[in-house]
């Protein structure tokens, strides 16, 4: 397909011929020339539309790419960007590259560099952050990885809206109009709908940390995987804390922390508890397509250590009726105390709005860092979350791990 600029050209040639034509008095060549003209201006209106779509193209969601995806997977890396930020002597010509589209999808300029929050997703190896950085040539394969926990809400399936611009204000409707039957020719009684708002405005998560100049000039992939797991697990799992439990105000409001959420007192046992909460969902009408539980792994101790009557294990899948369900570190271990996390719901329920990718700023000349030939860098992430109907949520409360029995 011809460019605009190709189509010009083309367009001044043959309005050319038409003039040579004319002068020629050659009906003929002119006739075929203006022909050709038409065809010329109908791709030329093609193409404009095309391209001013492109400029107002908010950027691709490479999620939804996986071209892209891949592409960005196996070439950026977080060590070039940064250390090219830094004015050091690194070839990151891909990385520059790519900001143009991080900046589309983020709806504004990086303050300094952007990182693609896809690079996490997959966990990477890393080394310990202390002492000296061994060369990876001899065993790459057995440096050690730290210990850290994994993301979980989008897994269990949160609706992610990216490339947002100032607040997003979404309509929903709390209640439908009444209907019921009449008998002829009696009238209808009149009923409304009800409406509200779901809101998403900019919160912002971030880390302030501080890497030599021989980390970053470093050809290790353990070093850009080090860098990858710091930002990783400073800023993807606060991010993911919050919308399990986060408390508003200067961070996003979790499930746990919506008001109107449905709750689920323990009684009698975690399998009686979680069928009331599977229960009160059914009732909701939430959808099951993504309906799952998400708990502490020391709800997993109980349940995998528990057995019957006759000295059989009750078993996970019995415990939680053949539900999906997921058991992390993220979810808390101190509500009211001593009282573990166990929600129940519809996870796609659940919206995660992202203003700005990661956002990396270098300062090389920090004064402290600067001293000792080192670079400063601020991480920082804008996102918010919401729930979009708090009915599809039950929180189930009173799980005392020293009490509770399956």
């Amino acid at each position: 397909m011809l460019k605009l600029h190709e189509l010009l050209e083309q367009r001044s040639a043959t309005l050319a011929k038409m003039n040579e034509a004319h002068t020629a008095d050659n009906n003929e060549a002119f006739t075929a020339a203006e022909t050709e003209l038409r065809t010329i201006d109908s791709k030329l209106e093609r193409a404009r539309k095309i391209d001013a779509a492109d400029r107002a193209e908010p950027g691709k969601p490479i999620n939804g790419d996986m071209k892209l995806d891949n592409e960005i997977r196996s070439k950026f890396r977080v060590t070039r960007a940064i250390a090219a930020a830094a004015g050091l002597g690194v070839d990151a010509g891909f990385e520059r590259e790519i900001q143009a589209e991080l900046s589309k999808r983020a709806g504004r300029p990086a303050e300094g560099i952007f990182i693609p929050t896809e690079i996490f997703e997959t966990r990477v190896l890393t080394t310990s952050t202390g002492g000296e950085l061994v060369p990876t040539d001899h065993r790459p394969d057995q440096y050690i990885s730290a210990l850290t926990a994994s993301s979980v809400v989008r897994g269990l399936g949160a609706r992610v809206l990216s490339g947002l611009t100032g607040n997003l204000s979404i309509p929903r409707e709390t209640g439908s109009p009444a209907t019921g039957w009449v008998a002829e020719n009696a009238a209808l009684s009149s009923s409304d709908a009800d409406f509200d708002a779901v809101t998403l405005s900019p919160k912002h998560a971030g880390a302030l940390s501080e890497f030599s100049r021989n980390m970053l000039l470093q050809a290790s992939p353990d070093v850009e995987a080090l860098l990858r797991q710091m930002l990783a697990r400073n800023i993807g799992l606060t991010i993911d804390k919050a919308a399990i439990l986060g408390g508003g105000a200067n961070e996003p409001k979790g499930v746990l922390s919506t008001v109107g959420i449905q709750t689920q007192a323990y009684a009698t046992s975690l399998f009686v508890t979680n069928a009331e909460a599977i229960a009160k969902a059914d009732i909701a009408n939430v959808a099951t397509a993504r309906r799952s539980f998400l708990t502490t792994n020391t709800v997993k101790k109980i349940v995998s250590l528990a057995i019957d009557g006759e000295g059989r294990p009750f078993g996970i899948p019995t415990v939680f009726h053949n539900e999906p369900v997921t058991f992390s570190n993220q979810v808390p271990t101190t509500l009211n105390t001593d009282e573990h996390g166990l929600i129940y719901g519809d996870w796609s329920e659940l919206l995660i709005g992202i203003w700005s990718e990661i956002d990396i700023l270098v300062n090389p000349f920090e004064s402290t860092a600067y001293s000792k030939g080192n670079v400063s860098i601020r991480a920082m992430a804008t996102v918010d979350c919401a729930v979009r109907h708090p009915k599809a949520f039950v929180s189930v409360t009173g799980v005392d791990a020293a009490a509770a029995a399956v």
